[in-house]
């Protein structure tokens, strides 16, 4: 079974009551088990982390590769902020599926760049939770995996 880094960044550990005009009431841990839940019944397996710290991102992403077949990522604020995120993806060289609870194209203009968007296979957007799951259909798809 293929296994799969769902790789959550700062703030992240606050949904369900950060602006849950924005991010909804779902919380972490709720959006942890749906990928474990979904990724279970389309043939993958899911390891997840969340951190504040954009260092430990970028080791938890090295850190996935030989382990991981690909990554699902909502680097939160350090998408449009961090080239050194940019450039652990793409040195990995593993499918990325970018993730955004919101549509950052739909919000404030500094949200509307993601540095991510380069070195990801794809970006999947403004579905709240359901983005996880979309995020990992996709990845399963590019994997050839339930194929």
């Amino acid at each position: 079974m293929s296994s799969v880094l769902v790789l959550n960044g700062p703030n992240l550990n606050l949904l369900g009551t950060r602006q849950p005009e924005v991010y909804g009431s779902v919380t972490l841990a709720d959006i942890e088990g749906l990928c474990r839940s979904h990724a279970a019944q389309i043939g993958l397996t899911v390891e997840t982390m969340q951190s504040n710290h954009e260092g430990a991102l970028i080791d938890a992403i090295h850190a996935a590769r030989g382990t991981h077949a690909g990554l699902v990522i909502n680097a939160g604020a350090y998408t449009h902020t961090s080239i050194a995120i940019m450039d652990a993806v793409a040195s990995v060289e593993l499918p990325t599926v970018e993730v955004h609870l919101s549509n950052i194209h739909a919000r404030e203009p500094f949200r509307h760049r993601s540095y991510l968007a380069s070195v990801a296979i794809g970006q999947i957007a403004g579905f709240g939770a359901t983005s996880y799951t979309l995020a990992l259909d996709a990845l399963a798809a590019h994997l050839g995996v339930g194929a």
